[in-house]
């Protein structure tokens, strides 16, 4: 009897991989929609336009990029979470996806539950920077001034929720000390208030601050994540000065939930081939930005993804931020 049900459970595993593997056997045989959920123009989109091109190549057929920007990435990523599970229809996205059901009560989508994760594309740290001739050298010298009687420091970041914002909630936890939050739209309407002083520190993107730093109108403090920016080779990390926290932002590639697996791997696959290209991984550390060495298989980004959903959820929670 026990032979015979091994005998069934076998035949069963069988079929279920030859109809795993028929999913992908014609896959792709029309165009590919890959969902950026920001507008043109920003680190996501550039990655994404290059990837497309390059898949649209690798595959046989078009990918082409459509941006839904809006919500904080929320808008584009509901696009994909209805879309059918068939890998025509994928979404690039950025950290804030993770950050997203720790922000927004009425979020339509839940980014483990909704998602099939395919591959991570780069990891994306940022920067924590200061004026040029600030008093400010390290971070050891940011948490030194914030221990000062009567200090108020301030800190310029994306906006309530965002990575820098929670970033600076860990730092401040992590150092027992109080740093004031100012929310801009961007880098680049924070950037007047910190060459100025009226900021004490920018919590910001690696791609707009970087240029600045080289030319010496900034300084960096610490990047964040565990190693540093190839872009950037002399500013330490925070983990290296005392601060041990090593989450880090990241672009990655997702499908709708029930993605077949054949499919999955598919696309995982021919991403991983194009992200080891030398002109790809010129056009992410050209963007500030890390790309991943060794390529990471669709089970390891998952899991991955499903830490970072926790760990930035804990976060923005334990610092009160709430969008809606």
């Amino acid at each position: 009897m026990n032979r015979y049900m091994n005998l069934l459970r076998g035949i069963a595993l069988a079929l279920a991989a030859l109809a795993s593997n028929a999913g992908a056997a014609g896959f792709p045989d029309r165009p590919i929609k890959l969902v950026v959920p920001f507008p043109a123009g920003g680190g996501t989109d550039i990655v994404a336009r290059k990837l497309a091109r390059e898949l649209t190549v690798e595959l046989g057929q078009s990918v082409y990029v459509e941006n839904r920007a809006g919500a904080t990435g929320n808008i584009g990523a509901a696009v994909v979470a209805r879309a059918a599970a068939d890998g025509y229809t994928l979404l690039m996205t950025a950290a804030p996806f993770a950050i997203a059901p720790a922000l927004f009560k009425d979020l339509s989508f839940h980014p483990i539950k909704d998602f099939t994760a395919i591959t991570e594309i780069a990891t994306v740290p940022l920067l924590l920077v200061t004026r040029k001739d600030s008093p400010l050298h390290s971070v050891a010298d940011l948490v030194a001034a914030a221990k000062k009687p009567g200090a108020s420091l301030t800190y310029a970041t994306f906006g309530v929720g965002s990575p820098p914002h929670l970033v600076g909630e860990k730092i401040q936890q992590l150092a027992g000390i109080k740093l004031r939050q100012i929310p801009y739209k961007g880098g680049q309407a924070a950037l007047p208030q910190i060459l100025s002083g009226q900021i004490d520190i920018g919590i910001l993107d690696v791609v707009s601050m970087a240029p600045l730093v080289n030319s010496g109108r900034l300084r960096a403090l610490a990047i964040t994540g565990p190693v540093r920016s190839p872009s950037l080779p002399n500013v330490p990390t925070l983990s290296q000065q005392g601060i041990h926290f090593d989450a880090v932002g990241w672009y990655g590639l997702f499908g709708p939930a029930s993605l077949p697996p054949a499919v999955r791997d598919k696309l995982n696959s021919s991403v991983n081939k194009i992200l080891a290209r030398a002109d790809m991984r010129k056009l992410i550390v050209n963007g500030g930005s890390i790309p991943i060495s060794p390529p990471t298989s669709a089970a390891q980004w998952q899991s991955r993804f499903d830490s970072d959903v926790h760990l930035w959820g804990k976060i923005a929670r334990d610092s009160g931020a709430a969008v809606n």
